[in-house]
């Protein structure tokens, strides 16, 4: 039994469709009970909050987001008791929205992007409010170094991970989860993602891109630039192709920057791979033999292994016609 419905956030590392000599493998942070990642530095920072007594039950929070950071605190914020207003973009989708209002929040929709976003709730953070900051504020990162990245060194199952890939927003999960590997695996090359259309690490200028979650536009003060070893950039309407086919050839349903990471993970996996040598068979798997491991004979070799980290679910982008 669990205390709380925060007791149950983590998720599985689940293998995809991998190339020949190669494994990926994706953390499916829709098992969340918000449905997303961002439910795991939501908890944390207003966790680190409450212990430097910087707030208490029943205070008034602000956030600017574009979505799932805004789910999360709206999950945390109901079971915790806090009054929160959430400001957004308004072109973000309306089951954000929606989700957002089922757990009580208030949301301020405004017309712009997240730079907007944030002005706003900075004026309202000015009126009173306490904004948590999920762009500067050290919990955000700590909470993937301490939960994600953790589970992803247990649940490779002794295996090295050769790359890790992750989309660049907030930039809490590159940041967090490359830090606890970059120990682990001091060789793993950290990959960076980015919308082709809004690529400021790339090149350094903002765009315009229609990324929910991914591509802020600017460089957060969370993200550990000296982690990255490569940035590459991916259009929307590729993501958005990855997301069906990982729906209809797969069975796993996530938004668009998870198809982003995807197809980059796959591009880092065929780098990297190597045909000559067997992938260790996952134990316990739908339509798996007994393993060598078990039968007390050798496990086989082990090939190169990419993780990265879809977001999201899809459910929450129906109303885009994502999967029209």
């Amino acid at each position: 039994m669990k205390g709380s419905i925060l007791d149950t956030i983590g998720s599985p590392l689940v293998q995809v469709d991998s190339p020949e000599g190669a494994t990926v493998a994706a953390k499916i942070e829709s098992f969340n009970p918000g449905g997303s990642a961002k439910d795991r530095p939501a908890m944390e920072m207003i966790r680190t909050a409450e212990r430097e007594g910087r707030i208490e039950p029943g205070d008034r929070l602000v956030e600017p987001t574009s979505g799932n950071t805004g789910i999360g605190l709206a999950l945390v914020a109901a079971a915790r008791d806090y009054d929160l207003t959430i400001v957004m973009p308004a072109d973000k989708s309306e089951e954000r929205q929606q989700i957002m209002a089922a757990y009580g929040a208030d949301l301020e929709l405004i017309d712009g992007d997240m730079t907007d976003a944030r002005e706003r709730a900075d004026e309202l953070e000015a009126e009173g409010a306490t904004q948590l900051g999920q762009f500067e504020n050290p919990a955000n990162p700590a909470a993937h170094y301490r939960t994600t990245g953790a589970e992803i060194v247990e649940q490779v199952d002794n295996r090295e991970v050769d790359a890790f890939v992750a989309g660049v927003g907030t930039g809490g999960t590159l940041s967090g989860i490359g830090r606890r590997l970059r120990e682990a695996f001091p060789d793993v090359e950290i990959v960076a993602v980015e919308p082709e259309r809004n690529s400021v690490l790339s090149t350094g200028e903002s765009g315009d891109d229609d990324f929910q979650g991914m591509g802020p536009g600017f460089v957060s003060d969370n993200l550990d630039v000296d982690l990255i070893d490569r940035v590459e950039t991916v259009r929307l309407e590729d993501a958005e192709d990855e997301c069906r086919r990982l729906a209809r050839e797969e069975g796993i349903l996530v938004g668009q920057s998870s198809g982003a990471m995807s197809l980059v993970s796959q591009q880092v996996a065929r780098e990297i791979a190597e045909p000559d040598r067997e992938c260790p068979e996952i134990p316990g798997t739908f339509d798996s033999a007994p393993t060598p491991e078990a039968d007390g004979g050798e496990v086989a070799e082990d090939c190169p292994l990419v993780v990265t980290v879809f977001w999201d679910s899809g459910e929450r982008y129906l109303s885009t016609g994502l999967f029209d």
